[in-house]
């Protein structure tokens, strides 16, 4: 890992302020099918955490690029990001206390479960 790289963990509100700034990074949902279309991020893109390791080499293209990795509570979102970290991928990030950190902090309109 550079010296560049972010720290392993995003806060929401950190998050929220990179997507207002537009900043380009790939949103990453590794939660199960049913969790996502309950509630997601705008722009997030589901990739269930089991299908991730098979998944991996065609994710190659995405090594250069900020990832946030997003799941209920950030307890699978930071697995997946170490995983993704040992791999190459540098700036991936886990959203620290997940999805229901973001719909009390951020967006309380957003679905909770």
């Amino acid at each position: 890992m550079t010296s560049n790289s972010p720290s392993t963990e995003i806060s929401p509100n950190e998050l929220k302020l990179l997507l207002d700034q537009q900043t380009d990074l790939f949103l990453l949902d590794c939660r199960e099918k049913n969790e996502f279309e309950y509630c997601h991020l705008a722009n997030a893109n589901h990739l269930p955490m089991n299908e991730i390791p098979a998944k991996i080499e065609s994710m190659l293209d995405l090594q250069a690029k900020r990832i946030v990795v997003i799941c209920h509570h950030g307890v699978r979102s930071l697995r997946v990001t170490q995983f993704l970290r040992t791999r190459g991928f540098e700036l991936a990030q886990s959203l620290s206390g997940g999805i229901e950190a973001w719909s009390q902090e951020i967006d309380r309109t957003m679905p909770r479960y």
